[in-house]
C-alpha cells in the first residue's frame, strides 16, 4: 500500500470509493454486542447480551490457565489503594463531568451531553468526526444510517473472526450496572486470553481520556512472537466492497481509530482509571448486587463477585499486569468476498498528532465551535453522502466535479 496509489484514488473522480468510516460509524460495535448501544437511559429494561464465554462458564481459558485466576484471586485480596491510583489523571477534572469551562454554542445543550450522556463517547465517534464533522451532526440530529450491504459484510466478518478465538453465551440484564459489569468481565475473559494464550478478539475498553469518558472495542491484540518485546500489537481489520487499498483519507481515519485505542489501553495498564469519577459519571451504585446469573458466570470464571464495586476490584487487579501497548500498530485490509488481504499498514504511534485529533473533534462535541466541513480536497466523500442533499457543503458547490 503506496500512498501514490493512494493519491491516484483520490485524483480520478469517476473512481467509486468505499467510505470506511460509513461502515465502522458505531454500527459494527453495535452488532456486534447489541447491548453496548443500548445505555441511553440510566434504567434500562432486560435485553439479551453476548459475552465472551464458554458453554459452562464465562471462559474456558481461566480454567485451563490456573495460574491466571490464582494471580486474580489473591490480587483481588488487596486494597485498592494496594495497586490503583485512584486520584484524577492529569488535566481530569476532579467530578468527571464535562468540563465547565466549555463554549456553548447559544443555550444550546452539547451534542456529547445529549446524545452519549450515559454511555459515554465511542472511538468511533471520534472517527467519524475526523472524516467529517457535519456529516456526524446530520447523522445525530437527523436519523441514523441505514445499514448497507457492506456494512452487514463486515458485520458478519468481525463476528467470525471474534468466534474463531472466543465462545459466547448470551446473559440477560435489567440495569446499567449489570451491562457495565459485563464489559468489566470481558475485559478480564479477554486480557486473560492475551497474556496466557497470546490473542485476543473484540475487548471492550473503557477510559477517561480528555476529560470524557470513551468507550471503544479492539479488533485484535496479539502478543509478539519474540521474548524480547512483550509489549501487545493493537490490530484492527477494515473489510472491503472493492479489491484495492483505500484512499489516504480513509487510511488517515483507521489510524487515528487505532491510536485511539492504544491510548485507552496505555491508560489502563497505568491503573489511570478514576474509579470514583466512574462512579459519579454514569450515576452508578457501587455496592449494587449483581444479577444472580452474572454472579454466577463470575464464579464460574474464577472471580467471584457480589457487586460492582467488587468486579471493579479485578478490573483494576488485572489492569495491573497489563504492559502498554507496542508503539507500532497494524491495520488489515481484508476484500469482502474472498476475504483475502489487500494489504497492511504498519505505523507508529504518534501521540501529539492523536491528541491533537481527539482535541479538535471534542471541540466540535463539547459544543465549543460549529461543525466544520470536509475540506476542499476531500469533497469526493460528499458524492457518498446521504445527507448531500440538504448539506450547505453540497448546496454552494459542486462537490461532484472536485
Amino acid at each position: 500500500m503506496t500512498e501514490s496509489n493512494a493519491d491516484s484514488a483520490i485524483n480520478v473522480p469517476d473512481i467509486p470509493v468505499e467510505i470506511v468510516t460509513d461502515e465502522e460509524m458505531a454500527l459494527i460495535e453495535a452488532a456486534l454486542t447489541a447491548a453496548r448501544s443500548s445505555l441511553s437511559s440510566s434504567t434500562i429494561p432486560a435485553i439479551s447480551f453476548t459475552a465472551a464465554a464458554s458453554s459452562s462458564s464465562f471462559s474456558p481459558l481461566l480454567h485451563r490457565n490456573a495460574r491466571s485466576i490464582g494471580s486474580i484471586a489473591r490480587l483481588s485480596k488487596r486494597r485498592l489503594s494496594d495497586c490503583t491510583d485512584t486520584s484524577p489523571i492529569r488535566d481530569i477534572e476532579d467530578s468527571g463531568v464535562l468540563r465547565s469551562t466549555q463554549k456553548k454554542i447559544g443555550v444550546r445543550e452539547s451534542l456529547l451531553h445529549r446524545f452519549r450522556r450515559k454511555k459515554g463517547l465511542s472511538v468511533t465517534d471520534i472517527t467519524g468526526t475526523e472524516w467529517c464533522e457535519k456529516q456526524m451532526e446530520f447523522l445525530l440530529l437527523l436519523r441514523k444510517p441505514e445499514i448497507t450491504k457492506a456494512m452487514k459484510a463486515g458485520i458478519v466478518r468481525h463476528a467470525k473472526l471474534e468466534e474463531e478465538v472466543v465462545k459466547k453465551v448470551k446473559v440477560r440484564v435489567g440495569t446499567l450496572e449489570d451491562v457495565l459489569a459485563l464489559k468489566f468481565i470481558n475485559f478480564i475473559v479477554g486480557a486473560n486470553q492475551l497474556l496466557f494464550e497470546g490473542l485476543t478478539r473484540e475487548l471492550p475498553l473503557i477510559g477517561f481520556v480528555e476529560g470524557v469518558w470513551m468507550v471503544g472495542v479492539i479488533d485484535e491484540i496479539r502478543m509478539p512472537e519474540t521474548e524480547a518485546n512483550r509489549n501487545p500489537i493493537l490490530v484492527e481489520t477494515k473489510t472491503r466492497a472493492q479489491a484495492r487499498s483505500p484512499a489516504e483519507p480513509q487510511q488517515r481515519n483507521g489510524r487515528l481509530q487505532l491510536m485511539c485505542y492504544k491510548r485507552l489501553w496505555d491508560s489502563l495498564a497505568a491503573n489511570s482509571f478514576p474509579s470514583r469519577q466512574f462512579y459519579d459519571f454514569f450515576a452508578l451504585n457501587p455496592h449494587y448486587i449483581l444479577s444472580e446469573e452474572i454472579r454466577e458466570n463470575t464464579v464460574n470464571s474464577g472471580f467471584p463477585a457480589e457487586t460492582l464495586d467488587d468486579l471493579l476490584r479485578y478490573f483494576s487487579n488485572m489492569c495491573c499486569m497489563l504492559p502498554p501497548a507496542d508503539d507500532q500498530l497494524l491495520l488489515r485490509y481484508e476484500y469482502q468476498e474472498d476475504h483475502s488481504l489487500l494489504g497492511e499498514d504498519r505505523f507508529m504511534y504518534d501521540s501529539d498528532w492523536a491528541n491533537r485529533q481527539i482535541r479538535c473533534c471534542l471541540e466540535f462535541w463539547l459544543g465549543e465551535r460549529e461543525a466544520n466541513y470536509t475540506p476542499v480536497e476531500e469533497h469526493w466523500k460528499c458524492r457518498h453522502c446521504k445527507f448531500s442533499s440538504v448539506c450547505p457543503a453540497k448546496i454552494n458547490a459542486d462537490c461532484t466535479s472536485s
